[in-house]
């Protein structure tokens, strides 16, 4: 049987305030707070709270056949907590159906899996944790910030059990290799690769209100059709993207919610599936291997990181705020670690784009890169003040090993801990 992937990824960052040369050293609070919870509230109203329930919707009607999954990242999950609780309680009501599953990423939508790998391993671990509080399951799928993959970062992942990683098709790294199959790591076979067909996802996502494109408008007959009609053995459709693409690039008043609604019965008359990334891995096997030598995105035509690394101003921003990163994972002053994790979203290397400043605030790259290291000045004479650069390397080496090790101790002493209580529980049932 046929199967469609349905994913959506939900990012918001906090929005930095005008932060001008002359308070370095002098204000250590950088945040917009009435901007960061304008953004959320405009987008909860327009987007989640109808997405989240015309997905409840779509899984009643169905039975639980229709199913997809959510990407969202840390920072997020923070600001709907604070300022629209109303949406993290649709989402455990979804996650409740079964038909829903929740996936990992980076807990700041973070680059750290191209600049720091020991933070990635450190926001994975911490959003996965998240995830477990608030939905009850622990994601087994990874979906990277902005979907960055490569060999070595899939290493990474497998490395730290993860099962599966969403990926994006790139045409210079697919070949004539079809999406439309499950596929697996080029040297380590456990890690599953599902590759989102780009051109389908975006038909919704892009051109579903546009006028001017040949097949306007788009029905979900003629959707479910399309797919239908694909060669018989491509099994896998993954269809993803940015959850605000319901109701916000799509308003109401194009019709996607109804798309959305009917998508089910179409494809349940055509005998296709609905399944989520974790199933996949299960149920699938993979048509092959798949070699990815360095790093793609989903942004843009190019797939690559020159939204967020393509100039002078974004890499130096990038390679000041990563250079400290041992020494911020060394303190214990939590609103210098929390301030760590909101500098860097990827979000405000992206407004430095001179190409691509997606969503951006600021009137220009220069405007955006000034306010953002002012900040980053503060940041950082607030870290060398609880460790000095004067500090050797090695010094700092032996001490991120003890702590390391700590925690690797506290892990193994909490895994056993709940073994132990689970074979308690099964004594006593």
């Amino acid at each position: 049987m046929r199967n469609i992937c349905f994913f959506f990824q939900i990012h918001l960052p906090f929005r930095l305030k005008r932060y001008r040369f002359f308070e370095i050293g002098q204000d250590h609070y950088y945040y917009d707070d009435f901007q960061t919870e304008d953004r959320v509230r405009n987008v909860v109203e327009q987007s989640y709270l109808t997405a989240n329930r015309t997905i409840a919707d779509m899984i009643k009607s169905s039975n639980g056949k229709f199913r997809c999954s959510f990407s969202i990242s840390g920072v997020a999950l923070e600001q709907l907590e604070q300022y629209a609780p109303e949406v993290i309680d649709s989402f455990k009501e979804l996650a409740k159906t079964g038909s829903v599953e929740f996936m990992t990423e980076p807990y700041a939508h973070s680059l750290s899996s191209i600049f720091d790998h020991n933070e990635f391993e450190k926001q994975l671990k911490l959003h996965s944790n998240k995830i477990e509080e608030l939905f009850g399951k622990r994601p087994t799928t990874v979906f990277n910030s902005e979907m960055i993959y490569s060999d070595e970062i899939g290493e990474i992942v497998s490395k730290m059990g993860y099962k599966a990683m969403l990926v994006d098709e790139a045409k210079y790294i697919m070949g004539w290799k079809s999406p439309n199959y499950l596929y697996s790591h080029s040297y380590l076979s456990k890690l599953k690769l599902l590759i989102r067909n780009h051109k389908l996802s975006d038909d919704i996502a892009f051109r579903f209100s546009d006028h001017s494109w040949n097949d306007f408008p788009l029905t979900a007959e003629k959707f479910i059709g399309w797919i239908s009609s694909l060669p018989e053995d491509e099994k896998l459709i993954n269809l993803g993207m940015g959850y605000e693409i319901l109701g916000i690039k799509q308003h109401a008043g194009t019709g996607i919610f109804d798309f959305l609604k009917a998508l089910p019965y179409h494809a349940m008359e055509q005998q296709i599936n609905f399944i989520l990334p974790s199933e996949a891995n299960k149920k699938l096997d993979p048509a092959s291997n798949l070699s990815v030598p360095y790093p793609i995105s989903w942004v843009g035509n190019d797939k690559d990181l020159t939204p967020w690394t393509g100039n002078d101003l974004q890499q130096e921003a990038l390679n000041k705020l990563y250079a400290v990163g041992e020494r911020v994972r060394l303190c214990q002053d939590k609103a210098l670690q929390r301030d760590w994790l909101i500098l860097q979203s990827s979000d405000h290397f992206r407004y430095m784009s001179h190409k691509d400043a997606y969503n951006t605030n600021y009137d220009s790259p220069y405007e955006a890169f000034i306010n953002y290291m002012n900040v980053l000045a503060d940041f950082l004479e607030r870290v060398d003040a609880q460790y000095p650069t004067t500090i050797e390397n090695e010094e700092l080496n032996e001490l991120l090993k003890t702590i390391n090790n700590q925690e690797k101790e506290i892990e193994e002493l909490e895994n056993e801990i709940k073994k132990l209580k689970t074979r308690k529980a099964k004594k006593t049932e």
